[in-house]
């Protein structure tokens, strides 16, 4: 270690003097990098705390200038370092000790402890974890506490400089090649599952996503007499992980722990059965726990992702877990032996008047950013709502698509923090109750011609096997963005929010090229624009999507 980076740390031998300096340690950062990260993830949580090289060193000597208290903090900067280590701040500030007095010590490149409980061996938030390590522990067949002694272990050997590279990394790795690389490793097509192919204003567009004809052209309104998805059980999957599902777990649980990825402790539906034509929709599903797909499927992409980082090709030998959990089509489309969960997505679009510098009446259409604080689709375009398809309150009745889409307007776009699964602790009894509602809500469901539902389009993803009900939210009455246009304002999940104009063919055009777009959301936007193109009228001059029929033949 460099004398600067030692002096950055506090001191290069010797005791940590607070918690947050031995935790901070813990990451294998300096203190000018922890300032980095903790600037990033307070833009990504939506935090807003903040945290300057100088403060932070006054907090990690516990002591001010000259050896005086330190005074209390900032709420927001108590908040934002309670919320990256999962403890208050009054135990950040206080020596690191067990219950023994024993203290925690720093020797030349590593942490050798003495006498520490066990409650300090761990940076983890263990209370939003215990789940996850719970069910690692009797899917692995570990003894209890097993996962979360082997998480802890696997965090504090985290070099963060080389995760935060690897996600970098993540990132370079284009939509299309992800793609290719899918159709390359699955080879031949099922009859009548074919990828979704499409020619947008001539250019051909291949996607992730396996569909059938049936699935496309829905226009399927999301109401009751449409839309017929049944919960028919509570059962899932209880295999044993083998010890490359249960090491994958492991560094999932270890990457979002450095990252501050939220892990949340709640039930997703499983696809058992579908059918689906123009004009309507049914299917069977029944429920899993979120950590489950978290732990399992949902790891395909990253191994995914990172091969081709590396190796450039998806080659067998460099994805063993796709070997377990999807190794070939026949398991991708059979989703009743399988966890199959999935989402709901859909293109929104805002009828706005006619405007002196903006030109002719158009809609404004959504995209968002994801943020690096997502579980899925980090970092990429998608189309916004974007959701998990789990319920909210009572399972059988938030199983519809559009309870999902509305619940996920309420939250992505009006800001009602309540209905963010994410954060727990849900105590409304109705909470898409039409007294709780925000206000733009509360205005577009007091006339029903006011918003437009519809499901354009079915698939199934061979990123991880979810399912994507790709849709289409049009809020017709043009009178809304002039009330309520400022309300919009993307969440947490998004680092960033575009919005384009349905009457600008060459900026739609290049979004729809552009390579960092998630296969679902590029399938989710692409089947809008061919819906809007159909209902919108004058206010719509979009890019030309034209299913491929020459390549399905």
């Amino acid at each position: 270690m460099s004398l600067s980076a030692r002096e950055q740390l506090g001191r290069p031998t010797g005791r940590f003097r607070t918690v947050l300096e031995q935790k901070i340690r813990e990451r294998r950062l300096t203190l000018e990098e922890f300032v980095e990260f903790a600037e990033v993830f307070a833009r990504e949580h939506g935090e807003r705390g903040t945290l300057s090289l100088r403060h932070l060193k006054r907090l990690v000597a516990g002591r001010g200038p000259k050896g005086v208290p330190l005074g209390e903090l900032r709420p927001a900067t108590a908040r934002l370092l309670e919320t990256i280590f999962g403890l208050s701040v009054d135990d950040l500030l206080k020596p690191p000790r067990d219950s023994s007095g024993g203290q925690v010590e720093a020797g030349r490149g590593s942490v050798r402890r003495v006498g520490r409980s066990r409650e300090a061996e761990t940076a983890l938030p263990a209370v939003a974890l215990a789940s996850a390590f719970e069910w690692l522990d009797q899917r692995a067949g570990w003894i209890p506490d097993t996962a979360r002694r082997k998480v802890s272990a696997r965090t504090a050997k985290l070099d963060m400089g080389n995760t935060l590279d690897r996600r970098a990394r993540r990132a370079r790795v284009g939509r299309g090649q992800v793609a290719r690389a899918l159709l390359n490793y699955y080879g031949d097509q099922l009859p009548g599952h074919e990828p979704y192919r499409v020619r947008c204003d001539g250019r051909l567009t291949s996607t992730s996503i396996v569909t059938r004809t049936a699935w496309l052209d829905l226009a399927c309104a999301l109401d009751a007499e449409h839309e017929r998805l049944e919960l028919v059980g509570t059962e899932h999957g209880r295999g044993v992980l083998d010890d490359i599902g249960a090491r994958g777990a492991v560094d999932r649980l270890a990457e979002a722990v450095a990252l501050g990825v939220r892990v949340t402790d709640s039930q997703v539906y499983q696809l058992l059965g579908i059918g689906v034509e123009h004009g309507s929709l049914s299917g069977a599903l029944g429920v899993a726990p979120f950590v489950e797909y978290a732990l399992t499927v949902d790891l395909l992409e990253g191994e995914l992702v990172d091969a081709l980082a590396t190796v450039g090709e998806a080659r067998r030998d460099e994805l063993p877990l796709r070997g377990r959990y999807l190794p070939d089509l026949r398991s991708v489309v059979d989703v009743s032996k399988r966890l199959c969960a999935g989402g709901a997505l859909a293109l929104c679009a805002i009828a706005r008047p006619a405007d002196p510098y903006r030109g002719k009446a158009d809609y404004a259409l959504l995209v968002q950013e994801r943020s690096g604080s997502v579980l899925n689709a980090a970092g990429r375009l998608s189309v916004i709502p974007k959701a998990f398809h789990q319920p909210l309150k009572e399972v059988r009745v938030d199983v519809s698509i559009r309870s999902t889409l509305l619940r996920e307007m309420e939250e992505e776009l009006f800001g009602r923090r309540e209905v963010d699964s994410t954060l727990g602790g849900q105590l409304a009894a109705a909470p898409m109750h039409p007294h709780r509602l925000s206000e733009p809500m509360r205005w577009l469901m007091e006339q029903p011609d006011r918003l437009r539902i519809e499901c354009t389009g079915f698939g199934l993803n061979l990123v991880s096997g979810n399912y994507e009900f790709a849709g289409l939210i049009v809020i017709e009455d043009e009178e809304f963005w002039p009330l309520y246009g400022g309300h919009v304002e993307a969440n947490w999940e998004s680092a960033g929010l575009r919005v384009y104009s349905s009457l600008d063919r060459e900026l739609t055009g290049q979004l729809a090229m552009d390579e960092t777009w998630s296969n679902e959301g590029l399938f989710a936007l692409l089947q809008g624009f061919r819906r809007l193109a159909q209902i919108g009228g004058e206010r719509v001059n979009l890019p030309v999507v034209e299913l491929d029929t020459e390549s399905r033949r």
